[in-house]
């Protein structure tokens, strides 16, 4: 009997640090075209454990743990968290030697692949936006269901940083998933264990603090999604928290070269809940 695990997931992958400025911590399979994957916030590399082998046949992979996450490490907190979190990127891809990458992020890693894609677009190829946040589709309005999820998952997160039990980190994780029998025992025990490291709970904290205000400066406002000339794949699905379908197809329209895709029966980790039908949506897309 098959059995999912993070462990077997990753057989054949190699975990360390690249970057010069910053220690990142990265998950890293194949040779090819770089595709750097990014988390979400309160996230680490194995949020893409189920799709790094796969999508390895094609790319040089590299999953990451962003600065303030997991083990990466590199510049004391500063509230200019997603500009940062783009020097990150481009710091890597100066490691690796590589002019170019495609970029994957989920939820703030599609944030970060925003900002990295409009501030350095000579560095960036094509850009995946896997239920990203930090976007707003209507000038200087973030919806009510926005605001309302970033509420809960804030608070959920602080729960679980704060006082990291089975129990608040289920709950967190559950947020992520349509159905919370798709969060696993190990990654219950994978996320306590980050969630108790002294450095990152401290750092997480401050993220968490910072991540979820409606008037951000760095928030990506219509305009600037149609200043994003990269090819863009925006990937969906249906039972997204706060931003459902709808708000993913009107994300799509305003980037100038954009298409849209919606996986049914998931949440905000389509990669980890889907897993066959994300990877074959992304290389078909970066393959085109």
């Amino acid at each position: 009997m098959s059995v999912n695990s993070i462990w077997n997931d990753l057989v054949g992958a190699s975990v360390g640090y690249r970057g010069t400025e910053f220690k990142t911590r990265v998950i890293e399979a194949g040779e090819g075209e770089p595709l750097i994957l990014m988390h979400g916030n309160g996230g680490h590399a194995e949020a893409y454990s189920r799709n790094i082998m796969r999508l390895s046949r094609h790319f040089h992979v590299i999953a990451i743990d962003l600065l303030w996450h997991g083990f990466s490490s590199g510049r004391p907190f500063t509230t200019e968290m997603v500009p940062t979190y783009a020097e990150q990127v481009v710091d890597l891809m100066d490691s690796i030697g590589a002019d170019t990458a495609h970029l994957e992020g989920e939820s703030l890693g599609g944030w970060v692949s925003m900002w990295t894609a409009l501030h350095h677009p000579d560095r960036v190829g094509r850009i995946i936006l896997n239920t990203t946040a930090g976007a707003v589709v209507e000038e200087g309005h973030v919806t009510p269901e926005q605001l309302a999820a970033g509420d809960s998952l804030r608070e959920r997160s602080l729960a679980a940083i704060g006082d990291p039990t089975r129990e608040t980190v289920r709950k967190r994780l559950e947020w992520l998933m349509a159905e919370p029998d798709r969060v696993t025992e190990e990654l219950v025990t994978l996320r306590q264990f980050f969630y108790r490291r002294p450095e990152t709970r401290d750092s997480l904290v401050n993220v968490m603090r910072n991540s979820f205000r409606s008037d951000s400066p760095h928030r990506i406002t219509p305009q600037m999604l149609g200043r994003i000339r990269q090819p863009t794949l925006v990937l969906w699905s249906d039972h997204n928290p706060g931003t459902g379908p709808q708000f993913g197809r009107k994300l799509a329209s305003l980037i100038p070269d954009a298409q849209y895709s919606c996986i049914a029966d998931a949440g905000h980790w389509p990669q980890w809940e889907k897993p066959e039908e994300h990877d074959s949506l992304v290389t078909d897309f970066l393959r085109a």
